[in-house]
This record gives structure tokens, C-alpha cells and sequence, in this order.
């Protein structure tokens, strides 16, 4: 079965928005928008939720915290412990603990900032290589598109939603037909 798509698109933010706000008023469901710059207000208007990246930065920056700690015990205590640096002997970690602390802070944001880019690129499905999902190309430019499925707006018929969609300050308007 064949799901129809509506695009909707619009050439200023301001007017995506106030076309979102009255569209989501009269209980039509936002499917996705495509703009070439976040608009501040959007997601709650459309339902998106808040993201768990934040999550997702702590663990990574704390393996890198860990992996780091074990780095400096095994080079500096372990495998070449006791050679007399600077006047300060490697017998022990907790010894030396001050002296590793730059290395610890930046091996955590090396590992947070890698991580969360990897897991933000995995999670939007924008890997070298991965299908792209953008409507139009002229959304990296400087058109903004909201994307509407039929199939979750079922209680209304395709032609009362684009006549509301005509009611708002459209640029284009355009239907695609997919498959499900």
C-alpha cells in the first residue's frame, strides 16, 4: 500500500512555524521538517522529544576518564615504573595523580566529542553512504520544508489538508506517493 506524502515548503522560518503551530491546532500530526538551520521553537510545537545525547556524552567521556586512568597506570607505573622523572619516581599512581590530570581531562572530551558525533550520525542515518532522506535539495540552501504523511492523518482527507495547508503562507506545495 502506497502512503502519500505532503511537502510543504516555505521560504522563511517565521512562516513555518506559525504554519506548524496552526496545522498542529487543528490536530494535524508534523511528520518530520527539513530547514538548513535549527529553528528555535519547532520541537515542541511538532512533538519531537528531547534527545538523550547528553546520556550518551557522560558514559563516553567516562570510558575515556577510565581508559585514560588505566593508560597512565600501565605506561607510567607499570610497564616503566620507577624511572625518576623530574625528581618524581613512578612507584605508584595516586603519586603522580596531579601530573596526569591534563591527560585525563582531554582523553574524556576526545572521547565524549568522537562519541556523541558517532552516535548523533548513527542515530539521524547521515553516514557517508547511508540513504538520504531530504525531500529537496534546496532545504540546505535556504527553503524550509514540513513534512506531512496522509496515512498518520487519517481522519482528514488529503484535500482538507491541503487546503489548510493553502490557508498558510506556502511557497510549493507538493504530494508524493511512497511506499510503506
Amino acid at each position: 500500500m502506497a502512503n502519500k506524502l505532503i511537502h510543504a515548503m516555505y521560504d522563511d522560518e517565521q512562516k513555518l512555524l506559525a504554519a506548524a503551530k496552526a496545522l498542529v491546532a487543528k490536530g494535524i500530526s508534523v511528520k518530520d521538517v527539513f530547514s538548513p538551520f535549527p529553528i528555535h521553537g519547532l520541537d515542541p510545537v511538532i512533538g519531537v522529544k528531547r534527545t538523550r545525547l547528553a546520556i550518551c556524552a557522560f558514559m563516553y567521556a567516562t570510558t575515556g576518564t577510565v581508559l585514560a586512568i588505566l593508560g597512565t597506570w600501565y605506561f607510567m607505573v607499570s610497564d616503566w615504573g620507577g624511572i625518576n622523572i623530574g625528581g618524581k619516581p613512578n612507584f605508584t599512581w595516586y603519586e603522580n595523580a596531579p601530573a596526569f590530570v591534563p591527560i585525563l581531562f582531554e582523553f574524556s572530551v576526545f572521547c565524549g566529542a568522537h562519541g556523541m558525533a558517532i552516535t548523533y550520525l548513527l542515530r539521524n542515518g547521515t553516514l557517508p553512504g547511508m540513504p538520504a532522506t531530504n525531500p529537496d535539495p534546496r532545504t540546505t540552501d535556504d527553503k524550509f520544508v514540513m513534512e506531512i504523511s496522509a496515512e498518520e492523518n487519517g481522519q482528514f482527507p488529503l484535500g482538507d489538508i491541503e487546503n489548510m495547508l493553502r490557508s498558510t503562507d506556502i511557497y510549493e506545495l507538493s504530494v508524493k506517493e511512497v511506499e510503506a
